[in-house]
């Protein structure tokens, strides 16, 4: 972003120099700008002045001469058509006629434009590209073969050590890596409000903070698994895995939910009165109903992840890895750690 165009494209140039090479960077190019014939009319500010003549009323009389100004509408039955004004095309076929083109002045002459104003022919861009107000130059590139996130890092510290930014100028970094970012930051709060919603939710049905905080357990126990199928899956935490562990958390909570609802079941209603027999029974009653759950969601979901790196795989394989991989580390610990917690809370004390 700045002001001057030819500085804009020489600092694009030198962005491109410095992103070449780049590991997982195809299709990298700079915005094309043709140089097109161009008239420039710069008007004389002291001849403006003389004639009482504001340099914005000029333009805008220009500009209805060259361009058109919409002053009315012709209604024909249900249809409307702009009434345009402007210069006929022959009274602007050159320079000449340019030059011969009539201002009207606040004291009702008419001015040559060509005693107000320079008009010189000259070159430049076919258009200018603007955002907020600022003109700028794109850069555009697509990734291959690599997560985006190591990539723009990449692009980052290259032309952070290559281009040198003049004041005024800045450099943006936009398009599909900033709508990941934004989706990422809003995954993450929405994972955080489904932790506190599970909690709540288990509060409100066990009526026992304790018991409600042994199934909770069952996150961090899902979480061992899941870091690891990030890691198994390149190291990325993406979108697609992001979604893997809020699914995760709530598959893994409803085992944690199975195993410790039936031990309370057997100490209140089935007239289990030892603590350790309620949690030995209820993990051995609930034991092959978790671990059924476990196997359909997984052998169902290994096929996807041995897909990774496989194309079109990006958004599934990711998802599928962090909930096979968290699968396994919460069965297995679930069924030792929730009622070895469970059973230390309510065994009598010594």
């Amino acid at each position: 972003f700045g002001d001057d165009l030819v500085v804009l494209r020489a600092l694009g140039t030198q962005v491109v120099s410095a992103m070449q090479g780049i590991t997982g960077l195809v299709d990298l190019a700079l915005e094309p700008q043709a140089d097109i014939p161009t008239v420039r009319v710069i008007f004389d500010r002291a001849a403006l002045a003389r004639h009482g003549l504001p340099a914005g009323q000029a333009a805008l009389a220009l500009e209805t001469a060259l361009l058109g100004r919409e002053v009315g509408q012709i209604i024909d039955g249900q249809m409307a058509f702009p009434l345009i004004l402007r210069y006929m095309p022959t009274d602007m076929a050159d320079l000449d006629a340019l030059w011969q083109t009539r201002v009207d002045m606040p004291g009702g002459a008419r001015v040559p434009l060509g005693s107000l104003a320079d008009i010189v022919e000259d070159r430049g861009p076919n258009f200018i590209g603007r955002e907020n107000v600022q003109r700028r130059i794109v850069v555009t590139s697509n990734v291959a073969g690599r997560d985006l996130g190591s990539v723009v890092t990449d692009i980052r510290e290259r032309v952070a050590a290559g281009v040198t930014l003049p004041d005024g100028y800045r450099i943006e970094y936009g398009g599909q890596f900033e709508a990941e970012a934004e989706a990422s930051r809003l995954l993450l709060g929405l994972g955080l409000a489904a932790v506190a919603g599970i909690f709540l939710l288990l509060l409100s049905a066990f009526h026992s903070a304790r018991d409600a905080a042994i199934v909770m357990i069952n996150l961090p126990l899902a979480l061992i698994g899941g870091v690891v199928g990030v890691f198994l899956g390149g190291g990325v935490l993406s979108i697609a895995a992001l979604i893997g562990f809020i699914s995760l958390f709530g598959i893994a909570t409803r085992n944690g939910i199975m195993l410790v609802s039936h031990i309370r079941r057997l100490r209140e209603d089935e007239g289990v009165t030892d603590p350790r027999e309620a949690v030995i029974q209820g993990s051995v009653n609930r034991l092959v109903p978790i671990l059924m759950t476990a196997l359909s969601t997984g052998l169902a979901l290994i096929p996807i992840a041995l897909g990774a790196g496989q194309p079109g795989s990006e958004i599934q394989a990711p998802l599928a890895l962090v909930i096979v991989c968290g699968l396994v580390s919460s069965t297995a610990l679930n069924m030792f750690v929730v009622p070895a917690v469970y059973w230390t809370s309510v065994r009598p004390a010594a």
